[in-house]
């Protein structure tokens, strides 16, 4: 794996580790931040919280577009891991790899969150764009 395949973002978050991993696990809380920027939406959240089980967002552009992502869940360590192949509609053959990590500190959470597996660095940038605004988003979504 080079480097240019990898996404490495690390972010806290103004709450407890249990709210976070709520906010990547929960459908309904997905549906309010798992996209790009205030502009988008998030049409569709679906998740089958188990190894193995599955997960599904559809993003909404501005313009109307979508675009969806899949993935299977390979670990679980409720609230402080969790990892999952990734794919993305636009590019089937590219299973990427998601893992993310919670850390509480004082009632506030630090994600670390390494993306990996992912086919050149053109999709490797606008993947890194894509998880930092998603991470703006949720920023948004845990204050309220």
């Amino acid at each position: 794996m080079t480097e240019e395949s990898v996404v490495r973002i690390e972010r806290t978050f103004a709450a407890p580790a249990e709210d976070v991993f709520d906010a990547w696990t929960s459908p309904e809380v997905m549906r309010r931040w798992f996209h790009c920027g205030p502009d988008w939406a998030t049409s569709e959240a679906e998740v089958d919280l188990r190894v193995g089980g599955r997960v599904r967002v559809v993003m909404r552009r501005p313009d109307g577009t979508e675009a969806e992502m899949h993935g299977e869940y390979t670990l679980i360590d409720r609230p402080h891991r969790l990892v999952m192949t990734w794919t993305f509609d636009d590019d089937p053959a590219n299973d990427q790899l998601l893992e993310l990590t919670f850390t509480e500190s004082d009632g506030s959470t630090s994600v670390l969150l390494i993306n990996s597996r992912i086919s050149g660095s053109e999709r490797r940038d606008s993947q890194d764009w894509g998880w930092r605004a998603c991470f703006d988003q949720l920023e948004r979504a845990l204050r309220r």
